[in-house]
């Protein structure tokens, strides 16, 4: 069992993240769990905030093998990935903003809104820079030999599942690859592209990624990776049912260790872990 805890450090670690590392240490306790650093946004991604990741985490007694990977620092190899979608005919560019695709009546999906295929038609020949690169997810189907399937052990999901095409044609649509104006590799490429690489087994995170997974299946397909097992588990709320997000800096770890709370405090706070 090979796992791994990847947060972005676009804030501070909260609670739902020590949740979360806590719950994969404890599920791969005696197997191999990875850190890696999902730092790919360049506008929100803070170098502080990455090394304030590793001190909580190491603060709180988790432990991982191996150095940490920076996916900042492999951008050649998710560059390298689009080259091969797009020598296949699978990516095209997109120059459409927010607003472009609201007002082109796009509906509401499990993700945002559904993009409405304005570009799907440029070829690779039109990109221009600072446009988006988005996966023409009816192709990239068409491409995979049946429906591939992937086993869920979370407690909400739980069971084999297959890919299915109305619900990410219908409710996904074609997912952005490299961001537009930034040139960011988008999350849906960097994590499976990594999974894989680092030779990622059990994929083990919160509810709020699990509309994800499908568009990962897909590109681990596509590009002949193994597909692991996934567990995405419940996430953490406050007594009013909120989600605790990062955004809540009130959640921060470092804002509970700078008011005197040990280690043993925050996982008091925390729902039990399985076995605990």
């Amino acid at each position: 069992m090979i796992t791994r805890f990847a947060p972005s450090p676009t804030g501070k670690l909260h609670l739902g993240h020590a949740y979360s590392a806590l719950l994969i240490r404890r599920l791969s306790a005696g197997q191999t769990m990875l850190l890696r650093i999902e730092d790919t946004d360049t506008t929100r991604s803070r170098v502080e905030h990455a090394a304030d990741i590793v001190d909580d985490l190491t603060w709180l007694g988790i432990s991982w093998e191996g150095p940490v990977r920076r996916q900042s620092e492999h951008l050649d190899a998710y560059d390298e990935a689009l080259r091969t979608l797009g020598a296949r005919g699978l990516l095209y560019p997109c120059s459409c903003t927010r607003r472009d695709i609201i007002d082109a009546g796009a509906k509401a999906g499990l993700d945002g809104f559904v993009y409405p295929g304005t570009c799907r038609k440029r070829p690779m020949r039109s990109l221009r820079p600072g446009d988006a690169l988005r996966l023409n997810l009816r192709r990239a189907l068409s491409e995979i030999p049946g429906s591939p399937a992937y086993e869920e052990d979370g407690p909400l999901h739980a069971g084999t599942h297959r890919l299915d095409v109305s619900l990410l044609l219908d409710r996904i649509g074609d997912p952005v690859l490299k961001r537009r104006g930034s040139g960011d590799i988008a999350y849906h490429l960097a994590c499976p592209h990594d999974d894989a690489l680092q030779g990622v087994t059990h994929v083990i995170r919160g509810a709020d990624l699990w509309h994800a997974t499908p568009i990962h299946v897909l590109l681990q397909s596509i590009f002949g990776w193994p597909i692991p097992r996934y567990h995405h588990h419940d996430l953490i709320r406050d007594a009013s049912g909120r989600r605790l997000a990062k955004v809540d800096l009130s959640k921060a770890i470092s804002r509970y260790r700078a008011e005197g709370a040990t280690p043993e405090d925050i996982r008091a706070m925390l729902p039990p872990l399985p076995g605990a």
